[in-house]
């Protein structure tokens, strides 16, 4: 059995960041994955264009050089492969952690897809991305239903219905639409997301006004057909001709892990788990907290930009009790 100082859960931004804060600190840790480096940021729409200057995005004290005033999705993922390459990160992706056995205070056995490992701390660091929000409606299992959005061209020219009112739903809304499809929003609010994009909120807005993007407010999806969807709307159901269903609805973190680890809860609806903010270590001797995980049910709380940080208090406290 392989050992390590720290296992760190996720070879996110994050989740590298820690990485480079171990190599720092002197001390053995791997990076362990069930996917592709930056996994999350992999999945993201191709043409996906941040809210963050670059700079805000860097890690380990290496330039995030973009010629845009903003960085895209294809930039970003470069950037973290350089940097993994630049410390010769140990990860292990692709390799899925399947238990994680606390036997004493600082003292972990892991379990993976691959391996086996003891470690003294465990940091996870797992994003939000891989649990979509389902929306537990019939057919929301057919082939045409996608909770994940990548490319716009898959939907010219197709009756397509995207749910959701933030910034994933309006890019996929608005890149659809300009590749020829017929594309209606389904919002359950009265209004657009808080957290629109500035640029992106009048270019929606005009089109919805025009008429070029047709947009159901305070309505729900109740139920997807092969060739059709229904909505409720304030103005009764109705039945839309439709080709693919785009469900925006959110994601949320894996919390299963948290729970079998006994990992406490403030609250058990948002699920945000308690930890020390200082250190970010949980209830639980040796195992911390970083990223987005932290912010339970709250996904617009952390970000790569303010969460980067976690990675130095989580490696300060580490060394301080070494």
């Amino acid at each position: 059995m392989e050992e390590y100082d720290v296992l760190i859960v996720g070879a996110g931004p994050i989740g590298l960041a820690c990485g480079i804060e171990a190599i720092k600190a002197g001390l053995s840790y791997i990076i362990v994955d069930k996917g592709a480096l930056v996994n999350s940021l992999y999945n993201y729409p191709v043409f996906m264009t941040f809210f963050s200057t670059s700079q805000k995005l860097e890690i380990g004290g290496v330039p995030f050089v973009s010629i845009n005033p903003k960085p895209n999705r294809n930039e970003a993922v470069e950037y973290y492969r350089r940097v993994a390459e630049k410390f010769e990160l140990n990860l292990h992706l692709f390799e899925e952690v399947t238990a994680v056995n606390k036997k004493a205070a600082n003292d972990f056995e892991v379990s993976t897809s691959k391996n086996s490992y003891k470690v003294k701390n465990v940091v996870i660091s797992t994003g939000f991305y891989d649990v979509p929000v389902l929306m537990h409606i019939p057919g929301e299992g057919l082939p045409k239903v996608a909770h994940y959005y990548k490319d716009p061209h898959l939907y010219s020219f197709q009756n397509v219905v995207v749910v959701g009112a933030n910034n994933s739903a309006i890019d996929a809304a608005l890149e659809t639409y300009r590749k020829g499809a017929n594309v209606t929003l389904v919002i359950r609010s009265g209004e657009l997301g808080p957290h629109l994009k500035y640029w992106v909120r009048p270019d929606i807005e005009n089109r919805i006004k025009e008429g070029s993007i047709k947009a159901l407010f305070n309505s729900e999806l109740t139920g997807i057909e092969e060739h059709s969807v229904s909505v409720r709307t304030p103005e009764g159901d109705v039945v839309l001709e439709n080709d693919f269903v785009i469900a925006m609805t959110g994601y949320k973190p894996n919390f299963e892990m948290l729970r079998k680890l006994c990992v406490q809860v403030a609250d058990e609806i948002t699920n945000v788990p308690l930890y020390n903010p200082e250190s970010m270590e949980t209830n639980q001797s040796g195992l911390y907290l970083a990223g987005v995980v932290c912010g339970g049910m709250d996904t617009h709380k952390w970000f790569i930009e303010n969460s980067r940080v976690h990675a130095e208090q989580i490696f300060q406290h580490i060394s301080s009790k070494k």
